[in-house]
């Protein structure tokens, strides 16, 4: 009987292309192994435990012969890379939404931005947040006009330093703009990020804020709330679902944030699942494997804490391999680890298609109904 699920979703968290990777021209991504050959050397003896070396290759991570976890990989069918394809997808609902920002913010979209704040915007090119922040941030900083860029996906990311724009005034001219989008029938995610420090230093504050539709189809957050589970979300989670199927959310600044809040609030969570965005540096290789080792440090913490009927799962939503020019989601396998009090130990798990098979499973380890899409894992990590 499975009392709690603990999901923990890494951003960007990639092993490898998809098969279709080549039609995104990420023919040759793998997002951890890039990583670990540019440090020199990853070090993550915790999830090498689990069983990570045995689904990747990388430096400084041995495939063990004795995994403590379950492992296996998930790929994706739905069109697009970034969060809120992947994580409607392991939620069982698979977006057919291709890119609509390939060659940079589109007009329509510059032109909602600039009628909601009330004036010109700067930028609008495809790119990655340090080259923009670089190439824009003194203009920014003088004129007052929001920078806006794209990755070239379905994501348009709106800029303005608290000194220029108040957060709430950001988010607000974020939210107006997307609600005109939407309305005109274009999927679109729209992100409000506050900006912070010097002109020739800025760097991203927190109360990031991300407007998204919510999914068209049914998804494990509503299965799960229909059915009486108590579902706390930690990070970007409430944004990526509007809100929708979720008990509570709460913000996290960083991946480190987030690890220390759900270790928190498994103490008071009695029943039903912690779902948690780990959203780790994207603009720098050092910082995010030091953020990953971080991670991996404080999983002890974490599973010391589990009680008979807890079920951890580790996974990724896209890749993002920062060897690559700009930095942005690409289309990629993600890890997949299962562990907990009595779940078997090292049980490949395989390639799974989609990662629907990601919310089935844990669809049916509360035995709460099934979803659209899906093929369950449960019989496989089910405690003896």
């Amino acid at each position: 009987m499975i009392n709690r699920v603990l999901l923990f979703v890494i951003d960007g968290w990639g092993i490898g292309p998809l098969p279709d990777a080549v039609e995104y021209g990420d023919a040759n991504a793998n997002t951890l192994a890039s990583l670990a050959e540019t440090v020199g050397g990853i070090r993550l003896p915790h999830l090498e435990t689990l069983g990570l070396g045995c689904v990747v290759s990388l430096s400084g991570v041995l495939a063990t012969t004795q995994p403590q976890g379950c492992f296996g990989r998930l790929g994706f069918t739905a069109q697009g890379i970034d969060s809120v394809v992947g994580h409607w997808e392991i939620n069982g609902v698979v977006s057919a939404v291709p890119p609509s920002c390939m060659d940079g913010v589109p007009w329509q979209v510059t032109v909602a931005l600039e009628e909601a704040f009330g004036r010109k915007v700067i930028g609008g090119s495809v790119t990655s947040l340090g080259a923009i922040l670089k190439d824009q941030g003194i203009d920014h900083l003088t004129s007052g006009a929001p920078i806006v860029w794209t990755d070239g996906r379905n994501t348009c990311f709106v800029a303005a330093h608290e000194a220029v724009m108040p957060r709430e005034q950001l988010s607000q001219g974020c939210r107006a703009a997307w609600k005109r989008i939407k309305a005109s029938g274009m999927f679109l995610r729209v992100v409000a990020q506050p900006l912070a420090g010097e002109p020739a230093a800025l760097h991203v504050q927190r109360g990031r804020r991300e407007f998204v539709i919510e999914p068209p189809g049914l998804t494990m957050l509503d299965v799960l709330n229909r059915s009486g589970q108590l579902i706390m979300g930690l990070g970007k989670v409430g944004d990526l679902f509007g809100g929708r199927g979720l008990t509570k959310t709460f913000p996290a600044f960083s991946a480190e944030e987030a690890f220390e809040e759900a270790l928190s609030m498994l103490k008071k969570l009695p029943r039903g699942l912690l779902y948690v965005c780990l959203d780790c540096p994207t603009d720098d290789p050092h910082r995010a494997a030091a953020a990953l080792e971080e991670c991996d440090r404080r999983l002890p913490v974490l599973l010391d804490q589990l009680r008979v009927g807890d079920l951890v799962i580790l996974t990724g939503d896209h890749g993002r391999d920062l060897s690559r020019p700009l930095q942005r989601p690409t289309r990629e396998y993600v890890p997949l680890l299962v562990t907990g009090p009595k779940v078997p130990c090292g049980v490949d798990l395989g390639t799974r298609l989609t990662a629907a098979d990601l919310g089935q499973t844990v669809v049916d380890a509360f035995a709460a109904g099934r979803l659209a899409m899906g093929d369950s894992f449960w019989e496989a990590v089910k405690p003896g």
